[in-house]
């Protein structure tokens, strides 16, 4: 029987008897894990083995992992990682073999999907959810470092997303606690798509914004809008990938999570990210969520193909030291 179209979290460092049920009676496809279920290596090594157990072999399992600010591994189990933003200007290699080096780190600790880079563009003025997040404010030097961030995290056998398509880099709020509004033009959004237009074919999922954008549509935000969606972000963009909305439980978005989880599968989006761990929230979720499309496992079959060719053997001394060169030049 096909899995869920969802990928959702569970409450903390155990996998509940209550939570195990769920997955069996009504399985996602996969989980994401937060601080709150990360305690050292072998608490999380058993926690994925539960998960695992539940959903199948396959069954993706998610981290948020850019380095810096946003990072479930942190010392003193696992090493920190430097903001995207340290790499801007400096050779593409560096970034890559930081990005080989965080996916490693993921990869051993059980994970296969890394919610990383994010493509969005650092722009002036904006609210700094996005800012050193970013790998630059220039298109051009977002794809260079993305490209990176992407082949690295593949060659160590991680899937990446790409955030926040069709670009989060304008919002002058946090839409982790309300709407935010991006009211510029055509032109100047065109600027925000074209990393996710040129990296497009990577193999590597995307991530919603949960962002109006009013020039394209002023009444649904991107996560919820089949205009967004289909004439943005599948064929301006021309990305044909896996597309996963950011978390159905931020404030951005007002309803209930279950409604919200057929507005975002039902405007093209193929998985829809429940975060809060609450039981009775990711059961009513589940409860809504139809399985996954025929069209969601060819696309999530082509971004693991994509990982396999890419995949190979990675010297880790010498991509610290690749890494660390090229930091120390720059500081």
């Amino acid at each position: 029987m096909r899995p869920r179209a969802a990928i959702i979290g569970i409450s903390g460092p155990v996998l509940t008897a209550d939570e195990a049920a769920l997955l069996r009676a009504q399985t996602p496809l996969g989980v994401i894990l937060f601080r709150r279920n990360v305690t050292d290596p072998s608490q999380l090594s058993a926690l994925i083995a539960d998960l695992r157990t539940e959903l199948g072999a396959e069954a993706p399992i998610l981290v948020d992992q850019e380095g810096g600010r946003v990072a479930r591994l942190r010392p003193p189990h696992w090493p920190d990682f430097p903001s995207p933003a340290r790499f801007e200007g400096l050779p593409a290699e560096a970034c890559r073999a930081n990005a080989a080096l965080l996916g490693l780190i993921c990869a051993e600790a059980g994970f296969d999907v890394v919610c990383a880079p994010v493509l969005d563009l650092r722009i002036p003025g904006a609210h700094d959810i996005v800012g050193d997040r970013a790998s630059g404010a220039e298109p051009r030097e977002v794809v260079r470092l993305g490209r990176a961030w992407i082949e690295g995290l593949q060659e160590a056998g991680c899937v990446p997303i790409m955030k926040h398509i069709p670009g989060h880099g304008r919002a002058l709020a946090d839409s982790h606690l309300e709407l935010p509004r991006v009211t510029v033009g055509r032109d100047d959004l065109a600027l925000d798509c074209a990393p996710f237009a040129a990296l497009a074919r990577t193999g590597a999922w995307a991530m919603t914004a949960h962002i109006l954008y009013t020039a394209i549509d002023a009444q649904l935000p991107a996560t919820l809008s089949p205009l967004v969606i289909e004439t943005v972000i599948r064929r301006a963009i021309g990305f044909d990938g896996v597309l996963v909305s950011d978390d159905v439980c931020m404030r951005a978005l007002a309803g209930d999570p279950a409604a919200l989880t057929r507005q975002a599968l039902a405007a093209g989006c193929d998985l829809v990210l429940h975060c809060n761990g609450v039981l009775a929230d990711t059961a009513a979720v589940l409860a809504e969520c139809p399985v996954l499309s025929p069209l969601a496992e060819a696309r999530l079959e082509a971004a693991r193909a994509a990982v396999a060719r890419a995949r190979r053997p990675l010297d880790t001394l010498a991509l610290r030291a690749a890494r660390d060169a090229a930091l120390a030049l720059a500081a």
